[in-house]
C-alpha cells in the first residue's frame, strides 16, 4: 500500500512538472479513442550525453535525435489498431483506442504511465475491493524496446495484472513469473539468439571469440547466456568488454589484437552499435568478422557507412523481413494529411514528435526490425479482447466489464494465425512461434539474407554460403587460439583457455577420438591395438600353439616314442632282471625311474590348444611331482655308488644302517611327499589359470599364469636335489674307467643344467607363443637325457654285448679298482 502511495505522489509530481514546462501541442499521432484503450511505450528519439551530469537538467524528448526504426514501430502500432478496428470479424462494433508514449527519459515517463495505470485521472494507493482494484481505463500496454527501460516500467503494472507485451524486452529475467506475472513478450529471449550465434559459430568452425555487449540487463543477459550456451564447445571466448558511452574503444581494440581474436560477437541496440562501428573504421580495424545481434543487424546506414568494408565481413542475426500488408499505403496516407488540427486537451511532453522533417520514404525503408512483433502484439491483445467479449456473429457482448486481468487470462492461451504465423505464448510468456534470418551486409550496402533458422520443431538451420562475400579472397575467415592438431595427436592445454594448447603424438596402445575427446589419447581395450598416432584400435590376434601345428606334432611324437622307449626298455630289464648290467643300473628302482619319466612326459601334451585351468595344471604337476621321483632315484643311485667305492670301507655302521632301513626307499619317498606338499600349498596361494598376455603390439598369446613365488618350493626341492644328485655322482669321477655309472648321471645332469639354463635365456629375451613349445621341448630333452644317456648305453651292452653283462666281468673291475694302491 505504501509503494502504491508513493507512485500516486510521484504522478502528482509528474503532473505539476509537465504544468511548468513549456510544451508545444503535439497532432494527435499518439492518442486514439475507443471503447477499450491500449498503452504503447516507444522510445522514438534517444537521449544522448554523459550518464552522470554535473547538474540537474530537464530533457525534452521531441529535442533529441529522432531513431527512425523505432519511429516506424510507432507507426505500425497506429496502423495495426487502425486495421483491427476495420475489421469486421476480430472486434465487430467494438473500437480500440491508444495512448503512445515517447519512452525517452526516465524524467519524463512516468507521468505517462501513471496517466495508463489511472482511473479516471487518479491512482489509488488504497487496497480497496476488487471491484474498484483492476479496473485501470488501460486493458494492456504495449512495449518497451529495451530491457533495462522495461525492468524498471514492468514492475508498476504487475501487481494489477496489466498484461504488458514487450516487442524488444529479451533478457531472460522477464521469463520469471513470480516476479512478473503479466509481462508477455513477441520477441525471442536472448537464450534462443544465443543459440543460433553459437550455431554460426560451430557452424564455420570459429573457436576463438570476442563478446562485446552494452552495459545493461540486455547485454549483460547475454554476455551471461553466451558463457553458459559455449560450455561444454570447443568454442573459447578470448575477450569480452561491456561497452557504454565511456568505452575506449583504440585501447579495447588492441586487446583484440594482443589475443588475435577474428570473430567479434556485439550484442548492442543500434545506437551503440554505430559508435562502435565507426570507431573500428576510424581505428583501422580490418580482417574481422562481427556477428551483429537483432538488435543492430537490420541497420539502414551503417552497412553503406564509408569504409565499411575495410573492417570485414558483417553477418547479422534478425527476426525475418516480412512485408505488413497495407502499411506503406497507411504511411504515405498518414504524411500525405497535414496535421492542422489539435487534440483539446493539452499533451504531455513526451507526446510530442517533432518529426516533420521525416518523411514517408524514411519510415518505409527504416530499419525493419521487431515489425512484427509489434503488429502480432497488438493483434494478440485484440484477439484476447475478442475472447474476453465473447464476439461471433458479427457482434461483441458488450454488456461484459472487461478488467485488465480478464485479457491476460486469454492471452496465456491465444492460438491464432497471423501473417502464416501461429502466434502462441509459453508457460513463461515467450513466444513459441517465428525464426531468425541469418543476414549478409553485401557490397551494395543492403542486409542480404543467407540463411534461417526456426526455433521450434521442425527445427532447421541453413546458411547459403555462396552468396557470402569473405573479406580473405572469398575464403571462410579462420579464429583459432591454436591451430588444428594433425589426426593422432591429442590436444595439452596451455593457460587457463582450452583452445591454446600443444599437440602431442599419442603413443602406442592409444587412440584419439577428436568428436568426443580431442585432449585425451584413449587406451586401447586389452583386445585392441594400435599404432603410435592412430585415430582407432585394431582386433589383436589371439595367438597359441594348436595340435595341428608343425612343431606341436612332432614333440608329440618324440613324447610317444620316449614312453614307447620306456617300456620297450622296462621289458628287456625285465627279461636280464638277474644281470648284473639291470641290478648295476638300479634293479626295481630302473622300473620306477622309467615309469616316472613315461608319466612326466604326459606334461608335454597340454603345452598345446587353448589353454584351460585343468591344462594348465597338468602342464606342471605331472612333470614336478615325477621328475622329482626320478631325480631322488638317481639321488639314491649316485649314493650308492659311492658308498659301495668310497664310504663302506671307511663307514661300515652307515652302510648297514642304510641297507637295514631301506634308505633308499625311505628318501625316495620322503622326497616325493615333500614335493606334493609344496605343490600343493604353492597351488592354493595362487592357482594356475589361463590368462591373456597383452605385452605384444598385435597380438594376444593365451598362456598359464605360473607364478615363481608359488612355486618356488617345489623348484628349489627339485634343484637342491639335482644338487646333490650332481655333488655324489662327481665324487665317482674316479671310478673304473668301465664302470661307468657316475659318470652318466654326472653328464645327465650336465646336460639338464644345460637344457634349462638355455631355456631359461630364451624365455628372457623371447616372449612370443612359441615359448610354450621351447618349455615343451626343454621338459621332453629333460627326459631325453636321461633316457639317452644312462638307459639306453645299459641297454646296449644287454642286446650287443652281453659278455660285458656277466658277474665274473663285475667283480674283475672291482677287484681291479680295489688292489690299486693310488685308491
Amino acid at each position: 500500500m505504501a509503494v502504491r502511495w508513493v507512485l500516486a505522489h510521484l504522478y502528482l509530481l509528474g503532473c505539476l512538472q509537465h504544468a511548468l514546462t513549456e510544451c508545444t501541442v503535439a497532432p494527435s499521432e499518439f492518442e486514439l479513442g475507443g471503447d477499450y484503450l491500449i498503452g504503447g511505450l516507444f522510445d522514438i528519439h534517444h537521449v544522448s550525453g554523459a550518464d552522470n551530469p554535473d547538474r540537474p537538467e530537464t530533457i525534452i524528448c521531441s529535442r533529441q535525435p529522432v531513431i527512425l526504426s523505432s519511429y516506424r514501430r510507432f507507426q505500425l502500432m497506429r496502423f495495426s489498431v487502425e486495421e483491427v478496428n476495420n475489421s469486421t470479424n476480430l472486434l465487430p462494433n467494438v473500437s480500440l483506442g491508444y495512448e503512445i508514449f515517447d519512452h525517452c527519459s526516465d524524467t519524463q515517463n512516468f507521468p505517462g504511465i501513471f496517466h495508463l495505470m489511472s482511473v479516471n485521472g487518479t491512482i489509488q494507493p488504497w487496497d480497496e475491493s476488487p471491484s474498484r482494484r483492476n479496473s485501470s481505463k488501460t486493458i494492456a500496454v504495449v512495449g518497451i524496446y529495451t530491457s533495462t527501460a522495461t525492468l524498471g516500467v514492468a514492475p508498476l503494472f504487475m501487481p494489477d495484472l496489466i498484461p504488458m507485451i514487450s516487442y524488444g524486452a529479451s533478457s531472460s529475467i522477464f521469463s520469471r513469473k513470480n516476479t512478473f506475472p503479466s509481462f508477455l513478450r513477441t520477441v525471442h529471449p536472448n537464450k534462443n539468439v544465443i543459440e543460433l550465434v553459437v550455431k554460426i559459430l560451430q557452424h564455420f568452425n570459429w573457436h576463438w571469440v570476442s563478446f562485446l555487449f552494452i552495459d545493461d540487463d540486455y547485454g549483460r543477459d547475454a554476455q551471461d547466456k553466451f558463457i553458459k550456451k559455449i560450455n561444454g564447445t570447443e568454442i573459447c571466448l578470448a575477450h569480452t568488454r561491456d561497452l557504454d558511452q565511456n568505452t575506449d574503444y583504440p585501447q579495447m581494440f588492441r586487446q583484440m589484437e594482443l589475443f588475435r581474436v577474428n570473430i567479434i560477437i556485439v550484442f548492442a541496440p543500434e545506437w551503440t552499435a554505430e559508435a562502435l562501428i565507426k570507431s573500428a573504421i576510424k581505428q583501422n580495424v580490418t580482417n574481422k568478422v562481427w556477428i551483429a545481434a537483432d538488435g543492430w543487424s537490420l541497420h539502414k546506414e551503417l552497412p553503406k557507412e564509408k569504409g565499411i568494408r575495410n573492417i570485414g565481413t558483417v553477418l547479422g542475426v534478425a527476426e525475418p523481413k516480412m512485408t505488413i500488408p497495407g502499411f506503406s499505403d497507411f504511411i504515405y496516407s498518414s504524411k500525405a494529411h497535414t496535421h492542422c488540427e489539435y487534440a483539446e486537451q493539452e499533451m504531455f511532453c513526451n507526446q510530442i514528435c517533432n518529426c516533420s522533417t521525416v518523411s514517408a520514404e524514411d519510415i518505409v525503408t527504416a530499419d525493419p526490425s521487431f515489425s512484427f512483433p509489434v503488429y502480432s502484439a497488438v493483434y494478440a491483445i485484440a484477439h484476447a479482447l475478442h475472447a474476453v467479449l465473447q464476439c461471433g456473429a458479427g457482434k461483441c457482448n458488450n454488456n461484459i466489464t472487461v478488467y485488465p486481468h480478464m485479457v491476460l487470462k486469454e492471452l496465456k492461451r491465444l492460438n491464432f494465425t497471423l501473417l502464416n504465423q501461429s502466434v502462441q505464448f509459453d508457460e513463461n510468456g515467450d513466444p513459441t512461434f517465428g525464426s531468425y534470418s541469418i543476414v549478409f551486409w553485401n557490397h551494395s550496402g543492403d542486409a542480404e539474407v543467407v540463411g534461417f533458422y526456426y526455433f521450434y520443431p521442425p527445427f532447421q538451420f541453413f546458411i547459403n554460403h555462396t552468396k557470402i562475400q569473405w573479406h580473405e579472397n572469398g575464403k571462410v575467415p579462420t579464429s583459432v587460439c591454436s591451430e588444428k592438431c594433425r589426426e593422432g595427436y591429442s590436444r595439452k592445454q596451455e593457460g587457463a583457455h582450452k583452445c591454446c594448447f600443444n599437440c602431442t603424438i599419442c603413443p602406442k596402445g592409444t587412440y584419439i577420438n577428436s568428436t568426443e575427446d580431442p585432449y585425451k589419447c584413449i587406451s586401447c581395450k586389452d583386445t585392441e591395438w594400435s599404432a603410435k598416432g592412430s585415430t582407432s584400435c585394431s582386433l589383436r590376434r589371439v595367438e597359441y600353439i594348436p595340435f595341428t601345428d608343425a612343431g606341436a606334432i612332432v614333440i608329440i611324437i618324440g613324447a610317444l616314442v620316449l614312453v614307447g622307449l620306456s617300456l620297450a626298455m622296462s621289458v628287456l630289464f625285465a627279461i636280464n632282471y638277474n644281470t648284473p648290467v639291470v641290478k648295476s643300473a638300479g634293479g626295481p628302482m630302473c622300473f620306477l625311474i622309467l615309469g616316472c619319466l613315461s608319466l612326466c612326459s604326459i606334461s608335454v601334451f597340454f603345452y598345446f590348444g587353448v589353454p584351460t585351468s585343468a591344462s594348465c595344471v597338468l602342464r606342471f604337476l605331472p612333470f614336478l611331482l615325477f621328475f622329482t621321483v626320478s631325480i631322488a632315484c638317481f639321488v639314491v643311485r649316485s649314493f650308492q655308488i659311492v658308498c659301495i667305492f668310497k664310504i663302506a670301507a671307511k663307514f661300515p655302521e652307515l652302510l648297514n644302517l642304510w641297507t637295514k632301513y631301506h634308505g633308499q626307499w625311505l628318501l625316495i619317498t620322503v622326497a616325493f611327499i615333500i614335493q606334493a606338499i609344496l605343490i600343493t600349498i604353492g597351488y592354493s596361494i595362487e592357482p594356475l589359470k589361463p590368462y591373456n598376455d597383452t605385452c605384444f603390439h598385435k597380438e594376444i598369446i593365451l598362456k598359464c599364469n605360473y607364478s615363481i613365488k608359488a612355486l618356488s618350493g617345489s623348484y628349489f626341492l627339485l634343484s637342491s636335489m639335482c644338487c646333490l644328485c650332481f655333488i655324489f655322482s662327481y665324487m665317482g669321477k674316479s671310478l673304473p674307467k668301465n664302470y661307468n655309472e657316475a659318470k652318466a648321471i654326472t653328464f645327465c645332469l650336465l646336460l639338464l643344467i644345460l637344457i634349462w639354463i638355455s631355456f631359461t635365456t630364451t624365455s628372457r629375451l623371447y616372449k612370443g607363443k612359441y615359448i610354450e613349445t621351447l618349455n615343451a621341448v626343454a621338459v621332453l630333452c629333460s627326459l631325453y637325457s636321461f633316457l639317452a644317456w644312462y638307459f639306453l648305453p645299459k641297454c646296449y651292452i644287454i642286446i650287443f654285448q652281453p659278455q660285458k653283462n656277466t658277474q665274473q666281468y663285475f667283480q674283475s673291475l672291482i677287484q681291479s679298482y680295489t688292489s690299486t694302491p693310488s685308491q
